[in-house]
């Protein structure tokens, strides 16, 4: 009996047809899940402990949020790493730049990079402290009378002590530095960056100190989590799991030393005028504002100072200190011209296009133009000295 071969044809079709239907069935939810099976990758500095580091033993503050709030949100975590001392543009690079999809530990203001950058709910709030001896009552300014006070140079602290004679302070660049002056009998109480602080307190100092949080204009602000203008999807569900996350954050905060209990309230700080006298004694940071120079040729116009100097101080004063204000003689810019003479601006010049990867000094010349690099230089040259001190 011959075949018929249009019933078999009919249903080899049906059969065809379904298993597409099935397939279909797995695809559709396949895709609409697709954004979970992508890894939350996330903006952090590996060595910017307690904050974040790229050790796995120690990961930091901010990566161990960033990786209980990807199980959270049931996907995995990836990070890209940048160096944070950048300033703005590390945000401009990572987040904006697409290549990260949030950055924890950003200050929840809309002065930062609004409109661009949005917020999460806060996650943590950091300031400033005071860090002391146990047993002290340190909450307002009073309490200060008569002390030596380490304060970090061109910080908020240092312009809300700056109208009181009758407390001494000690300048330092670091909070490093200023655990180091109170350590060696140099101040009677630091009033540094609070994070940092307790985070060298409790590995290095052995929790010997405590440390009163402080609170008001420049001295605290919220810590949230930002992302690109256009993620507000992301951040609404980011927004959605972070109240079952309080209680890890609370935990982490105590595993890496930050600071809590209840802030004490101070004032603003008073801004302070070019060449007020800060602090006393040998070391002491003498005025508020670097006071140009005689410079070589003509001198550079106010307007690229300024830009340099701008540009400097969000980028160049993590190594090079403050306003190029440096102790560390090797790494002091304010020395310069005595250093290489007529030669200043070709070394210069080489060092910031080519960088000194051998100690630490990375390329600039795919960060800044040419002009701005100009406006650097002009900057450096109202700040030279050709002391041999």
């Amino acid at each position: 009996m011959r075949p018929n071969r249009s019933g078999i044809g009919a249903s080899r079709n049906r059969a065809i047809a379904g298993l597409l239907a099935c397939a279909a069935a797995l695809v559709v939810p396949a895709l609409l899940h697709a954004d979970e099976a992508q890894p939350l990758r996330l903006c952090a500095d590996p060595t910017n402990l307690p904050f974040s580091s790229d050790n796995p033993s120690q990961p930091g503050f901010y990566v161990e949020i960033g990786q209980a709030l990807a199980q959270a949100l049931g996907r995995p975590v990836a990070y890209d790493w940048y160096k944070s001392y950048f300033g703005k543009r590390t945000v401009r690079v990572t987040l904006l730049g697409k290549q990260c999809d949030a950055m924890i530990g950003l200050p929840r203001s809309e002065d930062f990079m609004g409109p661009a950058v949005i917020f999460s709910g806060t996650v943590a709030k950091e300031g400033y402290g005071l860090v002391a001896a146990k047993g002290q009552v340190l909450n307002s300014l009073d309490s200060l009378h008569g002390k030596r006070v380490a304060v970090q140079f061109a910080s908020t602290p240092q312009n809300l002590l700056a109208s009181r004679a009758d407390i001494r302070m000690v300048t330092v660049l670091s909070p490093e530095e200023g655990m180091q002056a109170l350590d060696q009998g140099k101040a009677d109480v630091a009033f540094i960056w609070g994070p940092v602080a307790g985070w060298l307190n409790k590995t290095s100092y052995n929790d010997r100190y405590q440390i009163q949080l402080t609170e008001g204009e420049g001295l605290s602000w919220d810590a949230a989590i930002g992302f690109a203008k256009t993620s507000t999807e992301l951040r609404d569900r980011v927004d959605a799991v972070l109240p079952q996350l309080q209680a890890t954050i609370g935990a982490l905060a105590v595993k890496y030393g930050l600071p809590t209990g209840q802030p004490a309230r101070f004032g603003a700080a008073p801004a302070m005028p070019a060449g007020t006298t800060i602090g006393a004694g040998p070391g002491a940071t003498q005025t508020a504002s670097v006071v140009a120079t005689e410079t070589k040729g003509d001198a550079p116009g106010t307007e690229a100072v300024g830009s340099g100097k701008e540009i400097f101080n969000g980028t160049c004063a993590h190594c090079h200190g403050p306003d190029a204000i440096q102790s560390e003689r090797k790494i002091d810019l304010r020395l310069l011209r005595h250093r290489y003479g007529d030669d200043m601006r070709e070394k210069f010049w080489t060092t910031v296009h080519e960088g000194r990867p051998t100690k630490g000094m990375p390329a600039w010349k795919e960060v800044f133009t040419d002009d701005q690099f100009d406006h650097i230089f002009s900057f450096l040259l109202t700040v030279q000295s050709d002391s041999n001190d």
